[in-house]
């Protein structure tokens, strides 16, 4: 079965994790959003690409969930002392990453081929693809203070600013990365992973192309980042409320409809079925809090059976 998973932010890369421990690396693509990308210091940042990338080499800080194990942070508290921006936490290992990456950009490699080169170098198995090799920039407009690029809004202002809507400059004039068209149009079925619908999983599905291409996929599941009304990760419950829209697996099932055949729900949720059912969404409950790898692995088969299952029931329809 070909898997092509929508992955950002450390949930989406928790669940991309379960996935490649679990399938064979040539049914597996992962596609990343590059909507948070930005440049800081003259270095190309691309925090969920690296977040994902780092967590299925193993590399990952565990107790974060972003970022380096065993990093140290002597470039930047040079930095500091100096008197330079220190609100973007950069680590010694992972400024290692964006130099080298930077480097290559500058040169005119596409950030695609950059991707799959340092993937092999981190013995990443299944294949990793950024959603385009255009820039594509998510902006944030606020109630306090206007329009905010996301890592401002995200880490300077630690998410802080009352959301009124997003943008995503670019993105009409963007297109998808090469293959990613290609794993679309060869996959059996969609998991989008648990990541903010907002500003992880809506860039992707605004790249022209690639949101046509998931509805021809036969089967389109995604879990919900939104476990008792509360994000485990990040600011999409308060996000949701902001907008006007009580944050729920409701509210998860609502950003996806059409898109989606199945939802994956947390147990504490389960009193959300009947509602989501009568959605015309076919629910799975199950324990979706990914506390550690065999959480990520049980989490990914119990999804990977819903998908096989789904698609024996619409081959009888």
């Amino acid at each position: 079965m070909k898997v092509v998973a929508l992955a950002g932010g450390v949930g989406g890369a928790k669940m991309a994790d379960g996935l490649a421990r679990v399938l064979p690396a040539e049914d597996l693509t992962i596609i990343v959003n590059t909507g948070d990308d930005f440049n800081h210091f003259g270095l190309r940042i691309c925090p969920d690409l690296d977040t994902v990338c780092y967590t299925l080499a193993g590399l990952a800080n565990s107790l974060t969930g972003w970022g380096r194990s065993e990093e140290t942070w002597n470039a930047l508290d040079s930095i500091r002392r100096l008197g330079g921006p220190d609100w973007f936490q950069l680590g010694d290992k992972d400024l290692g990453t964006h130099l080298e990456r930077t480097r290559r950009l500058s040169q005119g490699e596409p950030l695609s081929k950059i991707v799959r080169d340092f993937s092999h170098s981190w013995g990443i198995a299944p294949l990793v693809l950024p959603m385009s090799d255009q820039p594509v920039e998510t902006w944030v407009e606020t109630q306090e203070m206007g329009w905010l690029p996301f890592q401002e809004y995200f880490v300077a202002q630690q998410c802080q600013p009352r959301v009124k809507k997003f943008a995503f400059k670019g993105v009409e004039q963007s297109l998808p990365a090469p293959g990613v068209l290609d794993a679309l149009e060869q996959a059996d079925c969609l998991v989008i992973c648990p990541s903010n619908p907002w500003v992880s999983i809506a860039p992707i599905l605004n790249v022209p192309g690639i949101k046509e291409s998931c509805e021809g996929i036969c089967v389109r599941v995604a879990v919900s980042p939104i476990v008792g009304g509360k994000a485990i990760k990040g600011p999409a419950a308060k996000m949701y409320e902001e907008l006007g829209i009580a944050p729920s697996v409701l509210a998860v099932a609502e950003s996806y409809r059409g898109l989606i055949d199945g939802l994956v729900i947390d147990a504490v949720d389960n009193s959300c079925r009947d509602e989501l059912e009568a959605m015309g969404i076919h629910v799975l409950v199950t324990k979706t809090v990914m506390q550690d790898y065999i959480d990520r692995m049980n989490l990914a088969k119990e999804t990977l059976e819903f998908c096989q299952k789904l698609m024996l029931y619409k081959g009888r329809q």
